[in-house]
């Protein structure tokens, strides 16, 4: 199996599941948050929905500059808003990875801060580190989220106490 293949399945299967999370998403509750420095429920389902299209952005470009960054976007406060945009940037992901040849997956991608090169890897290997492990990340906090509201956090990775008890 080639490269591209293997990581679209990997890559896939975690969007799934965020997808199923996403779907459970509150509308009441989306200005929550557990902390005033940490993200609102809306806030952290945005990020989530935005990640995929980062992945484009490694596949397209040979680096990203954190310099360049200017911090949180707006926040959708509507699940739908937010599934909206996750459906939208996990097909613009699905594309993106559909047209790059496993030549590109494994030709440098760079971390920059202006002009101090954090780090330079792989670009399957970013790909897998700032999307695939950034997902799961932000994913496992939101069922946090979940858990401190008191919603039903839905099978991920096996049964959850709340679908089978």
């Amino acid at each position: 199996m080639d490269a591209r293949a293997q990581l679209a399945g990997r890559v896939d299967r975690d969007l799934d599941l965020t997808r199923t999370l996403l779907d459970r998403l509150p509308d009441q509750s989306m200005s929550w948050r557990p902390h005033p420095r940490s993200f609102s429920l809306a806030g952290l389902a945005t990020h989530l929905a935005r990640l995929p299209h980062w992945g484009v952005q490694m596949l397209a470009h040979d680096d990203y500059d954190l310099a360049g960054a200017t911090g949180r976007a707006s926040e959708h406060q509507a699940r739908g808003d937010v599934l909206d945009m996750f459906d939208r940037h996990v097909a613009e992901w699905r594309e993106a990875l559909a047209t790059t040849t496993d030549a590109r997956l494994v030709s440098p991608w760079t971390l920059r801060r202006g002009p101090v090169v954090v780090e330079i890897l792989p670009r399957l290997d970013a790909v897998e580190r700032f999307l695939l492990h950034h997902v799961i990340h932000h994913r496992g906090q939101l069922t946090v989220y979940f858990r401190l509201l008191d919603l039903r956090v839905p099978d991920i990775y096996g049964p959850t106490a709340d679908d089978h008890p």
